[in-house]
């Protein structure tokens, strides 16, 4: 059996806001595998979202840049070692000149520009991760970083008409998508969009989680299939409720009351979104 420490029972206890006896037992049963007691305490009910395993707080910022026309846009990930530096004008003076970079030249090298940051800011300064889009056909790029500069959105929208993407209703929908994506964290834009491998490990959780103990089995499908249905609500960027509207419709819903008024067809093509953090998820 694994000898299981105290430093990896409080660091399960941080992934998953579980009680720490609970999460002892867990790691016990798991061998120490953290990875796996996360899953086994979800399936007992006792932990929260995934999200939070998924992920390790690093201090650092993101940062956008989108190019004129709209069509181009990076978003950029730049971890550093204290939270004092990420406030600090010469770091966020880095990052915008490094995301500007990936934008005009995705091949860009920016260690020259990394190299002199550290010397002048006197602190190991990483890049993260970046994500770059270009738009194919008519559409635009849009970002959102937050206040803080800790959580950063960038969104591809497309439409069937180049007019369109300079229409006033267009551009604040893909304003309000970004604000959305930030604040509500979807996983993909659409349930045909999402990864298997997911779904899979989400049914398999509920399938395993006590809430099905003891049912009778003409029941247990119909239980699983409405835990599923509330995981895409919360996991699928257009099942979710639309945040600027209370929830009183989903953003799908609200997408295609703008597409009638523009005539137009309005795809969300794409998105990501960053948290500081995340890219060192263990």
């Amino acid at each position: 059996m694994a000898e299981i420490s105290a430093t990896l029972v409080v660091k399960l206890r941080e992934m998953t806001s579980a009680g720490m006896m609970d999460c002892k037992r867990a790691l016990v049963e798991t061998n120490g595998d953290l990875a796996a007691a996360v899953d086994l305490l979800r399936k007992r009910g006792v932990a929260t979202a995934a999200k939070k395993a998924q992920r390790e707080a690093r201090e650092g910022a993101i940062a956008q840049c989108i190019l004129p026309g709209a069509r181009v846009g990076v978003l950029l990930e730049v971890n550093c070692e204290s939270d004092f530096v990420a406030k600090n004008e010469m770091f966020r003076a880095f990052c915008d000149q490094a995301v500007r970079a990936l934008a005009e030249n995705p091949a860009a090298s920016l260690e020259t520009l990394r190299t002199d940051a550290i010397a002048r800011i006197r602190e190991n300064i990483k890049i993260a991760r970046h994500q770059r889009f270009e738009v194919s056909g008519n559409g635009l790029v849009a970002a959102y970083i937050h206040t803080g500069a800790k959580v950063g959105v960038l969104v591809e929208v497309g439409a069937g008409n180049e007019a369109t993407t300079t229409r006033d209703d267009f551009r604040q929908l893909v304003k309000d998508i970004t604000l959305q994506i930030a604040a509500a964290s979807p996983v993909a834009v659409s349930r045909d969009q999402m990864d298997p491998a997911i779904v899979a490990k989400e049914k398999e959780i509920v399938a395993a989680s006590d809430l099905l103990k003891n049912k009778p089995p003409q029941a247990l499908a119909k239980i699983i299939e409405g835990k599923l249905e509330k995981f895409f609500q919360t996991a699928c960027l257009l099942d979710q409720g639309f945040v600027k509207r209370n929830s009183e419709i989903t953003v799908g819903e609200h997408l295609a009351t703008v597409a009638k008024q523009l005539d137009d067809q309005i795809t969300i093509r794409r998105f990501v979104r960053f948290q500081v953090g995340e890219a060192f998820a263990s």
